[in-house]
């Protein structure tokens, strides 16, 4: 784990000589220089462009992503726990997860008009079969003997769901968070690309209207900055938490 972690920090600065080495060589504006790119970002910063766009493009993600995770939890669950259900709604859910999100981005936009409501509602539409999918195969899996366990000691609902449910789901849930944010940023650009007047997707747009390769770089790079951010200080401490929870278990056990 640690040597995998020193070789992403040496192939970083590998990665950016190269790229000056090849921007130097070509010497042209379609592929700029690192420090360009950086002189663009710092620039963007300083007039407050660059961390207005990517806060309304973070507050859309997190909107698009508390409800898509909640709403495809619960649908998950049902659907894992109920044959019917499950029997009932998983033409549905193939149906949509086979649908392109540019389809319903579109769809969307046309039916409702350029508003906020939906864009988000595009985001949410295109994540939730996805955490559907993840958590269905969760509920599924679900010890009998825990919940045999529950009854006999009378727990209510609330202590089978934080109790019993919730810690042998965990693994399902942080896999569809993982893939959530991976899917949810990109769709939210695209949606801001289509029909929005601000966000890192209009900036972009903006850029590419005059082939502006340096702005494009400097808020891509920006808005990954962020969203590795979010993995580092957020995703992955939950997930080395849960690995040790499950191998404590299995040490007891």
């Amino acid at each position: 784990m640690k040597s995998s972690r020193y070789a992403c920090w040496v192939a970083l600065p590998l990665l950016v000589a190269v790229w000056a080495v090849i921007a130097q060589v070509t010497d042209t504006p379609l592929l700029p220089s690192p420090a360009s790119v950086l002189h663009t970002f710092w620039r963007a910063v300083e007039s407050g462009e660059l961390p207005r766009h990517l806060l309304v493009t973070l507050r859309r993600v997190l909107i698009s992503f508390a409800l898509a995770m909640a709403l495809g939890a619960l649908l998950g669950v049902w659907m894992g726990r109920s044959r019917f259900a499950n029997a009932v709604l998983d033409p549905l859910l193939v149906l949509f997860l086979n649908l392109p999100a540019l389809v319903t981005i579109i769809l969307l936009y046309v039916w409702f008009g350029l508003v906020e409501a939906a864009a988000v509602l595009a985001v949410v539409i295109n994540k939730v079969p996805n955490v559907a999918v993840t958590i269905r195969e969760g509920a599924r899996s679900l010890d009998p003997k825990l919940e045999q366990m529950a009854q006999v000691y009378g727990f209510n609902p609330w202590q089978r769901v934080v109790d019993v449910w919730l810690p042998q789901l965990f693994p399902y849930l942080m896999a569809a968070t993982r893939g959530g944010l991976a899917l949810i940023w990109k769709i939210v650009l695209v949606v801001e690309l289509l029909g929005r007047s601000d966000g890192v997707g209009f900036q972009l747009h903006m850029a590419f209207q005059v082939f502006d390769v340096a702005a494009i770089l400097a808020y891509s790079l920006a808005f990954i900055a962020v969203v590795q951010l979010i993995e580092l200080a957020l995703l992955q401490p939950l997930e080395r938490r849960a690995s040790s929870w499950r191998s404590a278990g299995v040490r007891h056990a």
